[in-house]
């Protein structure tokens, strides 16, 4: 018999053989026992992941004669000629050398044809991106509405490239890349049936090269048992992929730690003699410090490395190096890694980000202690982050000496649904209110009210700030149910206070209080402290005192600061106009 590729033989033949795309596995296992299969899928995903192998298999669970059932059989007649490729019921259309109109209408007209012999007719259309506009508008209408016993199946590596009203007809699929645990174990399996010894380091190196795709890893490992003798070793893994060993890696790194530029030069430059792909190099070398990086961290997180077999060395390799040391290494390298794609002197490029690394400076190990590294930065930002939240809680509670400090604000119903201000609170507040504070609320008023949501914004709307002192501001509400509504959104609440602090530089809290209370609140504290004076009276103490007031803006002033007031007065008198709040 004429001699087959590994990815041809091995190829899975039910869904327990399949590797990894657990998600795709139990959902089409499950719509198979509870007879709920569609009339159309779309598997997707990067080359080498199941796509079309999954199509062949759920296609013989659909027509076993087992049926209902979570795997083929793969005994009956039915099972044996799918496996064959030589059922009539089953057929496979690739799209890429079929992709006129022409092609799509001769599967169109015989799909209204019965199964000749299985339970469903189904199409597998494979590369279905390829197909013409033309042809996705004949496809479209019987995709939508196809006979009883049909089932589609298309597959494709870019799914982007598919009509909208496609993707909408079918059950989507995504298949992930597998994992290097999983190529490695199917590849386990392969030798282990052709009874041939292997080094693990040497799948390592093939499961890497494969990029998460099992029919590149199998026919690369094809590759490798060809060119090997009586045992697959780690030399003929490397020289067959291009990859490079760890032990390179390893005294390149050594180099660059202790500036020896000269070595590190000198082994790129041969390296690349001996035909290495700069490009290649630059992902092996990212994943090398990737790997450092994990074994830093945990030694838990062994399995996940990808180029380093865990030994001593390497250990004490890792340790000699500072976490943002290993950092810049990998951002330095994939900078120069998009740079180098659109360039063809790629070897340059590399050569710079080598220079660029070994020239960095040189960050003191972090200190190990139980596996997890202590940054001693990190730590310092950490306490002074506490002093700054310590010092933003004096401010808040700095205005409230008499009564005990409320985390929010009071409320309580009285005669329906009126909202209580905290008054006291706003007293304190009035107290130490300045102009000079006031100001420079009102002035960040508008850029805060731009960052809100339209839905936020509308609850204030009718809203101003009216007095403000170091610690907290006041903003009064035209309406009650609104004041309510702002003041029980802490988020909201906390959003704007943020933002005040960003624009002007005041950690203050926000109170909010109606009008009516407001009102009410302002007068007697006008009353209470004495601020109620006539302008003669306050010349006259404006020559003996200096001290600061307390600031409370008189609104009807303000008012009638407006220009079409001050218009409507030049014209009508001040005796004759009244300003109204709406």
């Amino acid at each position: 018999m004429t001699y087959q590729a590994f990815y041809r033989v091995y190829r899975p033949q039910s869904f327990r053989d399949m590797s990894g795309q657990t998600h795709v596995k139990r959902t089409l296992q499950n719509a198979l026992l509870a007879n709920k299969t569609t009339h159309a899928y779309l598997f997707s995903g990067p080359r080498g992941t199941g796509k079309t192998s999954t199509a062949k298999i759920f296609a013989k669970a659909l027509n076993c004669e087992q049926a209902p059932a979570s795997e083929p059989c793969n005994t009956c007649a039915t099972c044996v000629s799918i496996t064959e490729g030589s059922h009539t019921d089953v057929i496979e259309f690739d799209a890429a050398s079929n992709s006129r109109v022409e092609e799509m209408r001769d599967i169109i007209e015989k799909v209204r044809f019965a199964p000749a012999s299985a339970r469903y007719k189904v199409y597998i259309i494979d590369e279905v991106h390829m197909l013409s506009t033309s042809a996705f508008n004949a496809l479209l209408k019987t995709l939508e509405e196809p006979p009883t016993h049909a089932v589609f199946i298309l597959a494709t590596t870019e799914p982007h490239k598919l009509p909208a009203t496609i993707i909408s007809r079918c059950q989507r699929f995504d298949f992930k890349r597998l994992s290097s645990q999983d190529i490695l174990a199917r590849m386990q399996v392969v030798l282990e049936d052709i009874a041939l010894p292997y080094d693990e380091t040497a799948l390592k190196v093939i499961a890497q090269a494969a990029a998460g795709g099992m029919r590149d890893a199998l026919s690369l490992l094809d590759q490798v048992v060809s060119f090997s003798g009586d045992q697959l070793q780690l030399e003929d893994a490397l020289l067959v992929t291009g990859s490079i060993g760890q032990d390179v890696f390893y005294t390149m790194t050594e180099a660059l730690r202790d500036r020896n530029i000269a070595y590190v030069m000198e082994q790129l430059d041969a390296l690349v003699a001996d035909g290495k792909d700069p490009l290649r190099l630059s992902e092996d070398f990212i994943t090398f410090f990737r790997d450092l990086l994990l074994m830093q961290t945990s030694a838990e997180l062994h399995d996940l490395m990808e180029l380093i077999t865990p030994e001593p060395k390497f250990e004490e390799l890792a340790k000699s190096f500072a976490q943002e040391t290993l950092y810049h290494y990998i951002d330095v390298l994939a900078k120069t890694q998009q740079e180098m794609r659109f360039s063809h002197h790629t070897k340059i490029y590399l050569e710079t980000a080598l220079l660029k690394m070994a020239h960095a400076p040189v960050s003191p190990p972090v200190a190990v202690q139980g596996a997890v590294a202590v940054d001693p930065q990190l730590n310092d930002k950490v306490i002074r982050l506490e002093q700054q939240m310590m010092q933003l809680m004096q401010q808040l509670q700095g205005g409230n000496v008499k009564q005990a400090p409320q985390p929010q604000q009071p409320r309580q119903k009285a005669g329906g649904n009126t909202y209580k201000a905290p008054t006291g609170r706003i007293t304190e507040v009035l107290k130490d209110a300045t102009k000079e504070n006031i100001q420079r609320i009102k002035n960040s008023w508008a850029q805060v009210m731009q960052q809100l949501q339209k839905s936020q914004s509308a609850l204030l709307a009718e809203a101003e700030p009216v007095a403000a002192s170091s610690s907290a501001f006041v903003v009064k509400f035209k309406y009650d149910i609104h004041c309510q509504m702002v003041a029980d959104n802490y988020a909201l609440v906390a959003m704007m206070t943020q933002q005040i602090a960003a624009l002007t530089g005041m950690n203050v809290e926000m109170l909010c209080i109606p009008n009516d209370q407001w009102l009410k609140v302002r007068e007697a504290f006008i009353r209470d402290h004495g601020l109620a004076k006539k302008p003669a009276q306050q010349e006259a103490e404006a020559d003996v005192v200096e001290q600061p007031q307390p600031y409370i803006e008189d609104e009807t002033k303000i008012a009638s600061q407006e220009p079409h007031v001050v218009e409507a007065e030049a014209l009508f008198g001040k005796d004759f106009i009244e300003v109204v709040d709406d």
